[in-house]
């Protein structure tokens, strides 16, 4: 069966543009994922340990037959090609970043995986690109759009859009 949701992407080390870009181009190659469209890219601070460069994040719609496992599994893929350690501090700098904030309308609470994303109300970096991409959507559990989310946030952060630099 073909489910639709969201990711989200960020990255704050080396080539930030770069490392998303090829993030979505690596899942893009799996034939079970498909039709990903992506936000824009946001620039934003970082929120928990501030002692670290600033971040780039967008969210990206997909349509899947991946179970929520599967693709959980080939994200983590992804982020490991792209040279995430398997083992990390939470918080910390990372190359990449893919964190599945929606699957279809399902609720998923295990040790491993959580949907919706736990924190997903709470961060404008993810809440900001989603309401560019799809304002109207409605969040599982939550059961308001994206945009009542993103009005209702807490998060003080100042998330602003990237300007793509242009190769001379």
């Amino acid at each position: 069966m073909l489910e639709t949701g969201f990711l989200s992407f960020g990255s704050n080390l080396g080539d930030k543009e770069a490392n998303i870009a090829s993030a979505i181009t690596a899942l893009s190659t799996f034939q079970e994922i498909k039709d990903l469209q992506s936000a824009s890219f946001y620039n934003s601070p970082p929120l928990y340990n501030t002692d670290q460069p600033e971040f780039l994040n967008t969210v990206v719609k997909y349509s899947t037959t991946y179970s929520a496992f599967e693709l959980f599994d080939t994200c983590q893929k992804v982020e490991s090609l792209l040279g995430r350690p398997e083992k990390r501090e939470k918080n910390t700098p990372r190359s990449i970043d893919i964190d599945i904030l929606t699957y279809g309308t399902s609720f998923i609470e295990t040790e491993e995986l959580t949907i919706p994303h736990p924190d997903l109300a709470n961060r404008k970096f993810v809440l900001v690109p989603w309401a560019e991409l799809a304002p109207d959507e409605i969040v599982p559990v939550y059961n308001i759009t994206v945009q009542n989310l993103l009005n209702i946030c807490n998060d003080p952060s100042i998330v602003t859009k990237h300007v793509m630099e242009k190769n001379a």
